[in-house]
């Protein structure tokens, strides 16, 4: 057993009895406050398993601000090789191999946490849902967080793995956009953050623009006309995606065609 795992096995409490949700709960905010996410990520993975999956929404957000963070920061690593590996294969002699074998670790690493949250949505948190009637928003919000993931496995992966994977996404996606579409008020954060996210796997994973343009403009068009009635609570969040959605249509509105090749060189907004 190596140090880290040995210290993380202390303080989740083996080999003595688990802790409780509330302790898992605690340990998940301190991992934050002091960055250490991967660790922050088994602490809510354990909570939420104690919870069986109905979290309120602090816990949710606890939940998505662990894998946000574990998973983004490795997202962020593998553009930056990406783009060191195109600068490589422009010279002569190049280190070429050496970036792709250090790109194919990160992407481990990648499908590891993506598989962790997969595996908890799809066993736990979305069968919850199931079980109460006033569930519409968390409905959307694990439907959409399955979508983002799913995204982020497709944006490394090749051939069937990435058809897999977007075609996974789009089910996902368009079944958060079918509830919240019905549900969910268009002014509504969540909402919101959907169309936005859903939009740029149109762009950019899909190469479907006119499906993201589409997208983002009605989102954006229907929220205008409601904003009157947004409520003090959600104005901030509300207005702040509707900001990243015209952020969005500006950008495809100006990108030329020879930059939709799969690797965009500018980087859409997207509510994680």
């Amino acid at each position: 057993m190596c140090i880290r795992d040995s210290i993380n096995a202390e303080y989740m409490g083996y080999p003595q009895m688990s802790k409780s949700k509330e302790e898992y709960v605690f340990l998940a905010r301190m991992s934050e406050q002091s960055e250490r996410y991967d660790e922050m990520v088994d602490y809510a993975i354990e909570f939420t398993k104690k919870a069986k999956g109905e979290l309120t929404v602090d816990e949710r957000n606890i939940l998505s601000v662990a894998f946000k963070n574990a998973v983004g920061s490795r997202r962020a690593s593998w553009r930056v090789l990406t783009s060191l590996e195109q600068k490589e294969e422009k010279k002569e002699h190049g280190n070429v191999e050496k970036i792709r074998k250090y790109k194919q670790t990160i992407e481990k690493e990648l499908k590891v946490y993506c598989d962790k949250i997969m595996n908890l949505l799809d066993e736990t948190l979305i069968p919850s849902t199931s079980s109460t009637a006033s569930t519409d928003e968390p409905k959307v919000f694990f439907y959409k967080m399955k979508g983002d993931y799913l995204r982020y496995l497709a944006e490394f992966q090749k051939g069937e793995a990435k058809n897999a994977s977007s075609n996974k996404a789009l089910e996902a996606y368009q079944s958060a956009h079918k509830i919240a579409s019905e549900k969910l008020a268009s002014t509504h954060p969540i909402r919101l953050g959907l169309a936005l996210n859903f939009s740029v796997f149109y762009y950019e994973i899909m190469q479907q623009s006119d499906k993201a343009v589409e997208m983002a403009k009605n989102a954006f068009d229907e929220a205008i006309s409601n904003l009157d009635n947004v409520t003090d609570e959600s104005y901030k969040d509300a207005t702040l995606i509707m900001q990243l959605l015209r952020d969005n249509l500006t950008l495809w509105s100006s990108d030329a065609p020879e930059e939709k090749d799969g690797q965009p060189r500018l980087i859409h907004a997207t509510q994680f």
